[in-house]
């Protein structure tokens, strides 16, 4: 699993990093101990309660340290080391096109423009991976690229712990019960 963003303190709570924050959102999160590995941030985690091919696996998580556009260096390092199939890899990131308080869970398909995505698929040389969409919505006006780096807005922050903590419940269910079922449970319903 890869929390999408851009490393150092100004970026933390960006939009575009919300991939990061949802990871941090898990209940399980306090559980994790991160080491620097794969040109990111690494973990593993054993206790989820999968059925079927995921039951008692392993989950590896990367909050990669590379630039977002670089993204895809430490997801090929961690695929790569642990020989990971394109289809067991879940990439989280923000979505300029679905609105706020909104997630939809994806296998494969197009790139939308997102410089993370481009980067991951270019290097691991497919698309095929799944994604958690994160709804960030699109700006009213301005230069995308200013949108997601800004911080949300105050009336988004004041939802926020509700957003993902259910986006969290989410992408839970994914990894105990399947991309599948996730999907018809949460996928463009409203979270807050």
């Amino acid at each position: 699993m890869v929390g999408l963003g851009n490393p150092g303190v100004e970026y933390e709570c960006t939009r575009h990093n919300v991939g990061e924050m949802l990871i941090e959102s898990l209940p399980f999160a306090s559980e994790l101990s991160w080491q620097k590995k794969f040109k990111g941030l690494y973990t593993s985690y054993s206790s989820i309660k999968g059925k079927g091919q995921s039951k008692n696996k392993k989950i590896h998580f990367i909050k990669p340290l590379t630039y977002m556009n670089r993204s895809g260096e430490s997801v090929l390092a961690i695929k790569d080391f642990f020989q990971i199939e394109v289809a067991n890899i879940l990439i989280l990131h923000d979505e300029l096109d679905l609105p706020f308080g909104q997630i939809s869970f994806k296998s494969g398909g197009g790139l939308a423009g997102h410089n993370g995505l481009r980067s991951i698929a270019g290097l691991i040389g497919s698309n095929e991976f799944h994604r958690l969409r994160i709804g960030i919505s699109r700006p009213a006006k301005g230069d995308v690229s200013n949108w997601v780096l800004s911080s949300f807005s105050k009336e988004e922050q004041k939802s926020l712990d509700t957003y993902f903590t259910k986006a969290a419940e989410g992408l839970v269910l994914c990894l105990e019960e399947g991309i599948g079922k996730a999907s018809s449970f949460y996928n463009k319903k409203n979270l807050i």
